[in-house]
């Protein structure tokens, strides 16, 4: 991975893609709750609990982690594991990996287009519903990301799990324009994703298969 120009990755149930391509932009969980929204969920609901009720993100004070579009570092990520494996106690979702979609965007581009329409945006040295995570608004920080850990594939190690699971955080809404990239498991889904776009060409759809597991 370039660290001088890192991706940034949201996975989604394939499910969920009329509704993204409907309004043109990824919702936050406070969003979609605000519009009640009918979704594919995927994640563990503690979780979302605790990142819309009780984690503020420190760097913009008076928002919780549940107003922001996540992103990960990374594609194949701890969170994608966890829906591989299907037994998590926390999560009702068991339809495994093959479902969900990498949305690749470029952080430069997102930053930029965020700091020209003055949306506030973040991100996290791990997983940002943590409550040790520490968040940062200004990209001379990307060195307190563990870029190593990020990378690393065995994440076993405690230290590797903190580091591999940093956020970046985008307040509310991200549009469906700076999406680069959908990474697909299979040649099934990538099919399936052509014709739930169309005639639109962009974003490029392609099947990774090394971003799965």
């Amino acid at each position: 991975m370039d660290t001088l120009r890192p991706k940034i990755y949201h996975i989604t149930h394939i499910n969920n893609l009329d509704n993204i391509l409907r309004d043109q932009v990824l919702w936050s969980d406070a969003k979609r709750l605000e519009l009640d929204m009918e979704c594919e969920i995927v994640g563990m609901s503690e979780i979302k609990r605790r990142r819309l009720k009780e984690l503020e993100v420190k760097c913009h004070e008076g928002t919780m982690v549940g107003e922001y579009v996540p992103f990960y570092f990374c594609p194949r990520s701890i969170m994608l594991y966890i829906l591989y494996r299907g037994n998590h106690p926390d999560i009702s979702y068991r339809g495994g990996q093959s479902p969900i979609l990498h949305l690749q965007a470029d952080l430069g581009a997102v930053t930029q287009w965020a700091n020209q329409n003055n949306v506030r945006w973040a991100f996290s040295d791990r997983n940002a519903g943590e409550r040790f995570a520490n968040f940062y608004n200004d990209p001379t920080d990307l060195d307190e990301i563990n870029w190593s850990a990020v990378n690393e594939t065995d994440f076993r190690d405690m230290l590797v799990k903190e580091g591999k699971q940093a956020e970046f955080l985008i307040y509310e809404s991200f549009p469906w324009d700076l999406v680069e990239k959908i990474g697909a498991c299979t040649t099934r889904i990538k099919n399936q994703i052509l014709e739930i776009l169309g005639n639109d060409t962009c974003p490029e759809v392609e099947v990774e298969r090394d971003w799965y597991y």
